[in-house]
């Protein structure tokens, strides 16, 4: 079954190339740098501590080639806490055995942070390994996210809520698009509107009373398009 599922992610990890974006000056990147998403206070912080600060933490395959395929890592918690070791840490060293770069993402929770908040976190992880691919040896066509429970609801709405990017956006990150190249959740929360749904998830992401139709636009299985990325979702 690990074979399996290695062999799946892998081919998930082949996507097809799209056109490399422009690239911001060299920063260097170290195997188990923690770096924050945004240079000062990220947009609606309402604090100084790691809890106010997005970050993505950097593991890198003991062999780092030119074009190295890469994947964000959102550890669940159901958006009100991160499960950062068995899945972040163990994930990304799994990840690294396999050649690929792993980034385990910090995003912000509720009840302090509401969406947009994480969404934003996870497309801003996206754009940062994209905008920095070249000198940090990433193929920029190959750059998927991969997420647990809560994670996993947060992987596939970056998988169906995406943008090319801004252009003219003075913040060089910010030029690069947010859409993954491939998705893996795994035992995601998907729905927002189902009985079934995760309530906890869903209270810590949209509060007490959320709007329908915005909790409709946050359900997967009532968002995928025709360029929602291709998608491995597992269940345990």
């Amino acid at each position: 079954m690990q074979t399996l599922h290695a062999l799946i992610i892998a081919g998930l990890i082949l996507a097809t190339p799209v056109p490399a974006r422009a690239q911001p000056p060299a920063v260097p990147i170290l195997d188990g740098q923690v770096v924050p998403l945004w240079q000062g206070a990220a947009p609606g912080a309402q604090g100084t501590e790691d809890r106010d600060i997005p970050a993505i933490t950097v593991f890198l395959p003991r062999t780092m080639a030119p074009n190295t395929p890469a994947v964000i890592v959102c550890p669940g918690g159901g958006y009100g806490a991160l499960a950062s070791n068995h899945e972040g840490r163990q994930v990304a060293s799994y990840l690294n055995s396999l050649g690929v770069a792993a980034f385990v993402l910090r995003y912000r929770l509720g009840p302090r942070y509401r969406h947009p908040i994480q969404i934003g976190d996870a497309r801003r992880a996206i754009r940062m390994v994209r905008s920095h691919a070249t000198e940090w040896r990433i193929d920029p066509a190959r750059i998927g996210i991969m997420g647990f429970s809560a994670g996993g609801h947060l992987a596939m709405t970056a998988s169906t809520l995406f943008d090319a990017g801004d252009a003219a956006a003075t913040d060089i990150v910010d030029r690069a698009g947010s859409r993954p190249d491939f998705s893996i959740p795994g035992y995601p929360v998907i729905s927002m509107t189902a009985a079934w749904t995760h309530q906890g998830s869903k209270r810590n992401l949209l509060g007490e009373k959320p709007d329908e139709e915005l909790a409709k636009t946050l359900s997967g299985e009532l968002a995928v398009k025709k360029d929602t990325p291709p998608t491995f979702i597992f269940q345990t």
